[in-house]
C-alpha cells in the first residue's frame, strides 16, 4: 500500500460511515413527520418486494430514507462487533446494502438470508467474520421471504414456514456457490453474488412455479424527487471529497493509481491506496453518474438512488470513472437505435447496475467497454422471467452471463492479434 499521511483507524472508518447513514435518517425526518415515516416503514415491511419496488412509492420518502439509514447502522454495528477490516470488502457491502433499502431491502426481510449464511458457517466451523459479506450482499434475495410471506393464500403457519425454510435453505448454500461462480466470469463482473443469486434463485421460482407459486414482477417508480434526492446526493459526494483530502493531503498519485488499475476482483482500493484516495474516488463517481441520470431526463428515486449508493459503494473495491464511463456511453449508445429510450426505467437502471463490468473496460481499453455495455444494454430487457423479480442484483446476473461469453472472445482476438 502507497503510503498515507494520515490513514484513519478500523474505528474512524466506521463513524465516517455512521455519519453517512445517520444522514440518511435526519434527511428522512426533515423531509416527513415522525408519524408518517412510521406510517410508510409499516407499508414498505409488510409489502412484496420484487422489482421494482420504489419504497418511496410503498411508504414515502422518509421513510425509504430511514429504512435505509436505519439497516445501514445495524450493518455497522455487526461490522464493529466482528471486528473485519474496513477495507474495499465492507465499504463495498455497505453502500450496496445502503442503496438497495431504497427498493427491496428492509428491517424485516433480509434476516433469514444472513441467519442461511451463519447456519452454514457453524457447519462448516468457520469464523461467521469470513462469510458475512456473502450475508449481507446474499440478502439480494431478500423478496423471496415476503413473496410467500405476502402474495401466497395458503394458511398464515404454512406461509411462515415455508418463507423461513426457503430462505434459511438459500442462505445456507450462497457461500460455497458463489465462490464457484466466481471463477465463470474470472472477476470481470464485479456483483458476483449478483450473478449467484440470478443462478440460484431460477431454481427456485421453478421449483415454486411447480407448486402453484408464481411471482409475479412489479413496476412501483416515482418521479419528481430530483431536486431534493439530487441536493442531498451532492452535499453527500462533496463531504467524501472533502474528507477525503482531509485524510490525504496529496491525493493525485493515489487517485492516478486507483485509474490505472483495471478494477477486476479482487482490486482493494483501501488496501491499494488508503482511506482518503477511496473517499475522493467514491465522491467523484457519485457525481458522475447522478450527472448522468439528470443528463438523460431520468429519475432520481428508490431504484436508481439504489444503482447510486451501490456505484460509490465498489468505488472502493473496482469502480473508478475511467472504466465506468465506457460501460454506461455503451448503454447509452444501446438506446440510440432501440426500442426503449435512455431514460426509460429500464436503461437507466442498466447504466448505473451495467457499470459491474467496469472491469472489462478497465483491463481491455474503454472500447470494449463500449461493447460491453452495449450488449448488456440488450440483454438485460430479456431476463427478468428468469427468476420473476426475486433476485435484486439483475443487473449482476446479466452481467455474469455477459462476461462469461464476452472475456475468452476478447483473449481469442488479443492472443491472434500478438
Amino acid at each position: 500500500m502507497i503510503n498515507n499521511i494520515t490513514e484513519p483507524s478500523n474505528n474512524t472508518k466506521l463513524l465516517i460511515l455512521g455519519i453517512y447513514a445517520f444522514s440518511l435518517i435526519l434527511f428522512g425526518f426533515l423531509v416527513n413527520t415522525p408519524l408518517e415515516i412510521l406510517e410508510g416503514l409499516q407499508r414498505i415491511i409488510a409489502s412484496p418486494d420484487t422489482l421494482i419496488t420504489d419504497y418511496i412509492g410503498i411508504g414515502n420518502m422518509g421513510s425509504a430514507l430511514v429504512n435505509s439509514g436505519s439497516l445501514t447502522l445495524i450493518v455497522i454495528l455487526i461490522f464493529y462487533k466482528l471486528k473485519p477490516d474496513i477495507n474495499g470488502f465492507p465499504i463495498a457491502c455497505l453502500f450496496t446494502v445502503a442503496g438497495f433499502a431504497f427498493f427491496g431491502k428492509n428491517l424485516f426481510n433480509v434476516w433469514l438470508i444472513i441467519l442461511g449464511v451463519f447456519l452454514y458457517a457453524k457447519n462448516q466451523k468457520r469464523d461467521f467474520k469470513e462469510v458475512i459479506y456473502t450475508a449481507l450482499f446474499g440478502t439480494a434475495l431478500a423478496p423471496v421471504m415476503t413473496e410467500i410471506l405476502f402474495s401466497t393464500t395458503s394458511f398464515l403457519f404454512t406461509r411462515i414456514l415455508l418463507a423461513i425454510i426457503v430462505s434459511v435453505t438459500i442462505g445456507f448454500f450462497l457461500v460455497p456457490v458463489s465462490a464457484n461462480l466466481l471463477k465463470v466470469h474470472e472477476g470481470f463482473n464485479l456483483y458476483n453474488m449478483g450473478f449467484t443469486a440470478g443462478v440460484v434463485i431460477t431454481i427456485v421460482v421453478s421449483l415454486l412455479k411447480s407448486y402453484g407459486i408464481v411471482p409475479e414482477p412489479r413496476l412501483i417508480w416515482t418521479t419528481g424527487n430530483n431536486l431534493l434526492l439530487g441536493s442531498y446526493l451532492f452535499l453527500l459526494f462533496t463531504s467524501m471529497i472533502l474528507a477525503g483530502i482531509y485524510f490525504e493531503r496529496k491525493p493525485w498519485d493515489k487517485l492516478q493509481c486507483i485509474w490505472q488499475s483495471s478494477g477486476q476482483l479482487v482490486t482493494d482500493f483501501v488496501v491499494l491506496t488508503g482511506f482518503g484516495a477511496v473517499l475522493i474516488n467514491m465522491g467523484i463517481n457519485g457525481f458522475i453518474v447522478t450527472l448522468y441520470i439528470l443528463f438523460i431526463g431520468g429519475d432520481l428515486n428508490g431504484p436508481t438512488l439504489g444503482g447510486v449508493f451501490t456505484v460509490v459503494g465498489f468505488s472502493a473495491l473496482g469502480k473508478h470513472p475511467r472504466n465506468i464511463i465506457p460501460i454506461m456511453g455503451g448503454v447509452y449508445l444501446g438506446t440510440l437505435n432501440a426500442e426503449v429510450n435512455a431514460n426509460d426505467f429500464s436503461m437507466q437502471l442498466a447504466a448505473l447496475f451495467g457499470t459491474t463490468l467496469a472491469p472489462i473496460a478497465g483491463k481491455y481499453g474503454g472500447l470494449w467497454g463500449i461493447i460491453a455495455g452495449l450488449i448488456h444494454s440488450s440483454a438485460i430487457q430479456n431476463v427478468g422471467g428468469l427468476h420473476r423479480g426475486l433476485n435484486l442484483y439483475n443487473n449482476g446476473f446479466v452481467a455474469g452471463v455477459i462476461a462469461a461469453i464476452l472475456i475468452p472472445i476478447i483473449k481469442t482476438i488479443n492472443e491472434r492479434r500478438r
